[in-house]
């Protein structure tokens, strides 16, 4: 089967950026197809990347090779690296993009020193193309990541506040808007089963009230907010064909909270 090499950036499609990593990756590995996961992550925002990329990685077939460069310390100290979880690769600035994903699964990495498998002096400012890429293409070609670094014990790690439940209810945040302006929580489906149960309860966002979690975005009429479960399983708030952001004035970082009722 032909590698596969995924995409994950901020770059956008406007400028040559991600052109000329693929062409920098053809170069390398004739052979290899691309997957754009997305080029739309928001500028420097690291963890909406590492958003992206724990919601996506681990459905592609073994021997995938991902490329995520949401990279706002390009030029400095940071390592470049690659880690490997289970038959996948990941390749990357060690800033934070790998936290999600890397928490949830177990990892081998190893920090990129040997630059006979990079383009020839590498721009301070393009790691992707001149670093990243080639690696990422070096990877499809089946060379281990053994011969292109040192192993490194430990990612640098961001993590969302953790939502707290009690005897009242839960208290959360936002942490992740799509493009369709649905809010994403940090409160997944089993704290809700877990805290919750059978009790009935209200969900408060902005200055929104709900009284449920539905099962779909038809499940309320067109213009109303509705709470749901949604495919990273976690609770989620929309606008039944609309914008949640826009119309609750909700935005990432705010707090939702389910308070039972007696």
């Amino acid at each position: 089967m032909r590698p596969i090499i995924t995409l994950t950036t901020d770059f956008g499609l406007q400028d040559h950026y991600v052109s000329v990593m693929k062409a920098i990756m053809l170069r390398i590995s004739p052979e290899v197809r691309f997957i754009d996961v997305s080029h739309d992550v928001p500028p420097q925002d690291v963890m909406a990347g590492a958003w992206v990329v724990r919601n996506a990685a681990m459905h592609f077939p073994p021997g995938t090779v991902h490329l995520v460069v949401v990279d706002p310390g390009v030029g400095t100290d940071r390592n470049p690296v690659v880690i490997r979880i289970k038959d996948q690769f990941f390749v990357g600035p060690d800033n934070g993009i790998f936290s999600l994903i890397a928490d949830e699964f177990d990892y081998k990495a190893w920090k990129l020193t040997r630059d006979s498998f990079w383009e020839k002096s590498p721009s301070n400012t393009f790691h992707g193309r001149d670093i990243f890429s080639p690696v990422a293409a070096h990877l499809a070609n089946g060379t281990p990541p053994e011969e292109m670094g040192e192993t490194v014990d430990e990612l640098v790690t961001y993590r969302w506040a953790v939502p707290i439940s009690d005897k009242d209810g839960i208290q959360g945040w936002i942490i992740h808007i799509d493009r369709f302006g649905n809010l994403v929580s940090n409160i997944s489906e089993d704290l809700i089963r877990e805290a919750i149960g059978d009790s009935r309860f209200r969900i408060y966002v902005g200055n929104t009230i709900l009284n449920r979690v539905e099962k779909a975005y038809g499940s309320v009429t067109e213009g109303e907010p509705v709470a749901y479960i949604g495919s990273s399983g976690n609770l989620e708030i929309a606008i039944n064909k609309g914008n949640a952001r826009e119309m609750l004035g909700v935005q990432k970082g705010a707090q939702i909270s389910i308070f039972t009722q007696k």
